[in-house]
């Protein structure tokens, strides 16, 4: 992205208010960095959305440092001079909270925890095309990077055999909502209304059944591979590697099999046929993203816009407190699913 006309300091020197230079190579994460104090994100973005079309095709995300982001609102008004209209979240994956208008939390899993590289909602039949992340905290002991993989690395160096099980059938996921099995669907659907879920499930031709008193089953087939609306670039997008039975630690999977059955499990990914994905598949998918990620620490009032399409990002593990928040733009809507 090109900035403003240089400006002229006392009888002198021309310098440009922002460097740049990318991260990897010469092709993947764009870092555009304030060389001038107070310089306002959301104003110099504004009247650039063209140009970081542009960067986030070509780098797939872009990363703002030294600018002023102090506060969930500076953020806000940042992603919204790029899209105007931020994203709401349903059918979550993850419990988040909504902390300023369609700001939300990053996701709240254990501190603990690796959250693997994913493409966001690529479970379902929309998604975002683009993300916002804002640093307000960075983990005050250690970790705590949100890393990224570029899908034109990791798409290329998936097995042809793979590949083209997954192209014949797609992917189809089995979730279970419930008070005490991954979300509750009052906090996936973000209603108390059976009725409007039903509403949501035959729109998106998605599968359900109630179970019990408060359960709920859904299984939806979805894509295995997906085309990016500018560059028609076609590239690895789905959950099966996140969300199948294999990427919960061992123990606590068989567990969950001998308490609710194999069809019980919070969250399960088989082939689109319904035949079930064999463990080293996805566990291999995992393997690739986690070889090929870049990891930027984070320093408070970062910026990072990440391409949906052309970009995986997940979260390291921390110690101490951290605080990343999230907004999401650009619907993009798989009708291919639907019908």
């Amino acid at each position: 992205m090109s900035g403003p006309a240089p400006r002229r300091r006392g009888t002198g020197t021309v310098t440009s208010p922002v460097s740049r230079r990318p991260l990897v190579g010469e092709d993947f994460v764009l870092l555009v960095e304030a060389r001038v104090p107070d310089l306002d994100l959301a104003g110099w973005l504004t009247g650039r959305q063209a140009e970081l079309l542009a960067d986030l095709d070509r780098y797939g995300a872009v990363f703002f440092r030294g600018f002023e982001v102090g506060t969930a609102d500076d953020f806000s008004r940042a992603a919204r001079a790029v899209s105007p209209d931020l994203l709401g979240y349903l059918e979550r994956a993850a419990p988040r909270h909504e902390v300023a208008d369609r700001v939300f939390t990053s996701t709240e899993f254990n501190a603990a925890q690796w959250i693997p590289l994913h493409h966001e909602m690529s479970y379902s039949h929309n998604w975002p095309s683009h993300l916002y992340f804002w640093c307000a905290q960075p983990a005050t002991g250690s970790g705590g990077a949100t890393p990224l993989a570029s899908e034109r690395v990791i798409g290329p160096l998936i097995p042809a055999e793979v590949r083209e099980r997954f192209l014949r059938a797609g992917v189809s996921y089995v979730r279970n909502y419930g008070p005490h099995l991954d979300l509750p669907w009052q906090e996936a659907f973000q209603t108390t209304d059976r009725a409007e879920v039903e509403a949501y499930c035959a729109a998106s031709a998605t599968e359900f059944t109630w179970l019990g008193a408060d359960g709920l089953r859904t299984r939806a087939r979805r894509q295995a591979v997906a085309t990016h609306p500018r560059t028609g670039e076609t590239v690895w997008f789905n959950h099966a590697h996140l969300f199948h039975v294999s990427n919960m630690p061992a123990e606590v999977a068989a567990a969950l099999r001998r308490e609710y059955g194999p069809e019980g499990l919070p969250r399960n990914a088989y082939y689109g046929d319904g035949e079930p994905i064999p463990d080293e598949v996805v566990t291999g998918i995992r393997e690739l993203y986690r070889e090929h990620a870049v990891s930027v620490p984070w320093q408070r009032g970062d910026v990072l816009v990440v391409d949906n399409f052309l970009a995986t990002h997940g979260r390291e593990p921390f110690s101490g407190d951290r605080q990343i928040l999230v907004a999401m733009s650009d619907l993009y809507v798989n009708r291919s699913v639907l019908s």
